[in-house]
């Protein structure tokens, strides 16, 4: 168990690394953080650290660099989360305000938090299992063509355009008036059960344009928009190039790959208010090991999603996660308010 002063001694070291990039000497951290001690008693404290795991001395340098170890034990047991300043939480709502839907929304928070924690920002679509059917509009696009619109309760918005040849205006707005009155305020599994019997009902001179659009519905109802992740920042990698051991082209390739970003996510998966640090080999992704995710979650206790940002493991933990954590929280509230 290390004491209080070591704890300190290792505090200063992660501050000063992730301010400086530069392996850190006990001198330095006497003068620059008021320990009270002598150099001497800094090293004496530094060789514990390393001996114990929590730091390491790159190559013959003779400063000390933190390990994963001694990142989580200052996620855990010293960091203190920097609540955010008046003008951070303005930024925050200035750029939300103005978003048009569920698209807008994540496409705009990804940006937010790239922006402000200048990392890789990822994120979750949300979804919920009670999400219910709001609006379902036939808009006419030429003589043969037609545009099915799908909005949700949840905020999304699908759609689709189709053949359909020689319909008028008098006939989409009866298949219109029919297609709302068996979907509206249902979930989309309801309302899948509800149209897959539709077509039986309808007249002998409505079935083939019925059952086309009522395909593609089903279609769009069965799109899982929780197997949707955005990433934005991706450019900030390049920022911090030299310090991940090989080429950052393993990080690039996988996060374009959804599958690996959704496991990622949800290995990280927390309670509402929560945030949940993944320090390097703490993620299982090997393309991930040398980086750490700080994610939290957002939405409502029956439709959870995720969002957080990717960066180097010398990442300034205690703004990172204050920031994901305000974003997850004003996300859920922008959400429920529309």
């Amino acid at each position: 168990m290390l004491d209080d002063r070591k704890l300190d001694v290792l505090k200063a070291i992660v501050t000063d690394y992730v301010s400086s990039k530069e392996p850190v000497g006990s001198k330095a951290l006497v003068e620059r953080h008021g320990l009270k001690v002598s150099p001497a008693t800094v090293r004496n404290d530094m060789a514990v650290l390393e001996d114990e795991g929590y730091i390491t001395h790159p190559h013959t340098s003779a400063g000390r660099i933190p390990t994963d170890k001694g990142y989580r034990l200052f996620v855990d047991r010293i960091a203190t989360v920097k609540p955010l300043s008046a003008p951070e939480k303005r930024a925050i709502q200035a750029f939300m305000t103005g978003a048009v839907d569920l698209d807008d929304i994540v496409t705009r928070t990804v940006r937010l938090l790239a922006q402000v924690t200048h990392q890789v920002a990822i994120m979750q679509y949300p979804v919920a299992s009670s999400a219910t059917i709001r609006h379902l509009e036939l808009v006419s696009l030429s003589a043969d063509r037609v545009l099915v619109v799908l909005i949700m309760s949840s905020g999304t918005v699908e759609q689709r355009s189709i053949d359909l040849p020689a319909h008028d205006e008098a006939a989409l707005a009866r298949l219109r008036d029919l297609l709302a009155q068996a979907t509206f305020g249902l979930t989309a599994a309801d309302a899948a059960e509800r149209l897959s019997a539709l077509v039986e009902t309808v007249a002998a001179h409505e079935t083939d344009r019925t059952a086309a659009v009522v395909a593609v519905v089903l279609e769009m109802l069965a799109a899982d928009p929780s197997s949707r992740v955005v990433v934005a920042g991706v450019p900030n990698l390049t920022a911090f190039g030299a310090q991940f051991p090989t080429t950052v082209r393993p990080i690039l390739e996988a996060l374009e790959e959804q599958v690996v970003l959704l496991r990622l996510l949800g290995e990280a998966t927390t309670e509402l208010g929560d945030v949940t640090v993944r320090i390097g080999s703490e993620n299982r992704d090997r393309s991930f090991q040398a980086t750490s995710l700080v994610a939290s979650a957002y939405g409502e206790p029956d439709a959870l999603a995720s969002l957080g940002v990717v960066g180097p493991t010398r990442m300034d933990y205690p703004s990172t996660m204050a920031t994901v954590r305000a974003v997850a929280r004003y996300v859920g509230r922008f959400l429920a308010e529309g």
